[in-house]
């Protein structure tokens, strides 16, 4: 660094205050890190939560639906309890 070019007490302090930057760096770099994993782990369970709710919302909108009712035909519609007008005249 600089105080292998210069001789002097200004240098030194310079080269030291460079080493000790560079040892900061890499303590953050460190601690960024282990943030880093733990706001990993904390993502993974918030996804699986969130995973969680969506499903118990679709569950509830899927209960709270009106249930479909089967339309109805329009028309005369002949009562079962008669016989068939086709099977009255085969009879005749």
């Amino acid at each position: 660094m600089a105080a292998t070019l210069l001789n002097s007490p200004r240098a030194t302090q310079i080269s030291v205050h460079v080493v000790r930057a560079f040892v900061e760096l890499k303590s953050l770099l460190a601690s960024n890190r282990e943030m880093s994993n733990k706001l990993y782990q904390l993502e993974r369970k918030v996804s699986r939560h969130d995973q969680s709710i969506a499903e118990l919302i679709d569950s509830m909108r899927d209960l709270l639906a009106a249930p479909v009712l089967p339309k109805r035909s329009i028309g005369f519609i002949e009562p079962q309890s008669k016989t068939p007008a086709k099977a009255k005249r085969a009879k005749r």
